[in-house]
């Protein structure tokens, strides 16, 4: 099992268009094979940060989910949203304290 974490900053002023495309990707990407959960949460200090927590079941189920047609079709949507790159990291499960 993988967790991804992308934190993602938009700007105010796109924040409508952003949640919609992030919902409708949201919703047919938890249907992909390998996906155990996607979600995207709000800062609570920074209403500009929007980040998404993903759990899937190995790094063998990114690949095809990074080329879904809901994948690009946010993207295209999000990108313009951006005021930074996306910050994303891959995870693991293990516990730092169980080494």
């Amino acid at each position: 099992m993988i967790y991804v974490v992308a934190t993602l900053t938009i700007k105010p002023e796109t924040r409508a268009e952003f949640i919609a495309a992030a919902t409708a990707c949201i919703k047919e990407t938890r249907k992909e094979p390998g996906n155990i959960a996607y979600d995207l949460h709000e800062s609570v200090t920074d209403p500009s940060k929007m980040v998404f927590v993903e759990q899937w079941e190995n790094a063998e189920a990114l690949v095809p989910h990074r080329g879904m047609e809901h994948m690009k079709t946010f993207g295209r949507v999000a990108v313009k949203c951006f005021t930074a790159p996306p910050k994303i990291e891959v995870i693991t499960p293990e516990k730092v304290e169980t080494r």
